[in-house]
């Protein structure tokens, strides 16, 4: 299957479990895989055999800069169901939901979660 795959989209949310998170805020960064056919869009070269990479980015946007959730499990999950409802050539995401900054003791990069949804 073909990839259209946007990486380190940088957003700022008010997820997390502690009141701090949701009145403060926080980094996200998010990297999506979309799956789908570019065969056409390839012959074609018309957008409307493809993905429009900055309505993805809106959608995504939408989500993560939207209402508050505890977990950033939710979050993706919420963007990939967004994402597949959004865009009929859509076939499956991953999504990567990567928290740099989250408040817990310790020397790390980051923390985040990774799922893949498709369409049924």
């Amino acid at each position: 299957m073909d990839k259209i795959i946007m990486k380190n989209l940088q957003f700022y949310g008010y997820h997390g479990l502690l009141p701090e998170e949701n009145k403060l805020g926080q980094r996200f960064n998010v990297d999506v895989e979309l799956l789908v056919d570019l065969t056409h869009a390839g012959e074609s070269d018309k957008m409307e055999d493809s993905i429009h990479y900055g309505l993805v980015y809106e959608v995504i946007q939408a989500v993560v800069e939207g209402y508050a959730k505890n977990l950033i499990e939710a979050v993706a999950e919420e963007i990939a169901r967004k994402l597949l409802s959004s865009f009929d050539l859509l076939q499956a995401c991953q999504v990567k939901l990567i928290k740099p900054d989250p408040p817990i003791r310790g020397h790390y990069e980051s923390v985040a979660v990774e799922i893949f949804r498709e369409k049924i």
